[in-house]
């Protein structure tokens, strides 16, 4: 069956000699394994619609497990992304993310225009932290494990300080801290960007000028969110984190 859709590449590897299989992330069809035949020969014509990142229109012969590659058409190719060490960090982080927490076929049109608003603000020059810790939320919301933010998850108070319980799913209040005694408290700061994150889709993401200090405790709670939630094992991030300590 031939197959037209929009898609991302969220996965590329090498496949013999000249060839590459991609892993595409469609607008319609879920997640797509492609052959890409020719794709590491510098002539190809197809080269670049393997590369990881790029989001365009490609059309593929399936009939049941891998499809094959016809044509394509870059919409855009995100080469920044490629070639400045950390926004690849960064992009390489969103697609393994995404990869790993989709199944094959499952519905995907809401992730696939989230993803793509995460590429272009990591290309417009948003800041990538920032970007990336939006995205997290929007993958927790979307995988059913977003954290209660508006009131105590122990008892429903409303009025803060809070801490953040990664294990309850949420915060809790000064009355409540002795059910989960490891939560970090949260600054006001690091709870109006948590609240913000919740309920904000990525393609409305403006310029957020955010403390260094916030965001060292935006990141540290939501690594926490991330790993108690998820817990999943990946390699980009191990990545993100080396290149944290040279900075």
């Amino acid at each position: 069956m031939l197959h037209r859709v929009e898609g991302i590449v969220i996965r590329s590897m090498d496949y013999g000699e000249s060839n590459k299989i991609v892993t595409l992330l469609t607008k319609t069809n879920g997640k797509a394994g492609v052959l890409v035949r020719g794709a590491k020969k510098v002539k190809s014509r197809h080269s670049s619609l393997a590369q990881p990142f790029t989001y365009g229109e490609y059309q593929y012969f399936r009939s049941q497990g891998l499809g094959t590659l016809n044509h394509g058409e870059i919409i855009e190719s995100h080469h920044d992304l490629r070639m400045q060490l950390d926004l690849s960090a960064y992009a390489s982080y969103a697609a393994e993310l995404t990869d790993r927490i989709l199944h094959d076929d499952e519905p995907t049109v809401f992730h696939f225009e989230q993803l793509k608003a995460c590429l272009s603000a990591l290309d417009e020059g948003k800041d990538p932290q920032i970007v990336i810790h939006l995205y997290e939320m929007r993958i927790l919301t979307l995988a059913g494990y977003a954290p209660e933010l508006e009131e105590c998850i122990s008892c429903g108070n409303r009025v803060g300080p809070f801490r953040l319980s990664a294990q309850g799913g949420g915060i809790l209040c000064g009355r409540c801290v002795n059910r989960d005694p490891s939560a970090p408290v949260l600054g006001e700061g690091a709870y109006k960007l948590l609240r913000l994150f919740k309920g904000l889709d990525m393609r409305r993401l403006g310029s957020i000028a955010v403390k260094p200090e916030t965001k060292q405790e935006l990141k540290r709670v939501m690594r926490l969110l991330m790993d108690i939630q998820l817990g999943l094992q990946l390699k980009s991030r191990n990545f993100l984190d080396q290149l944290d300590k040279l900075v």
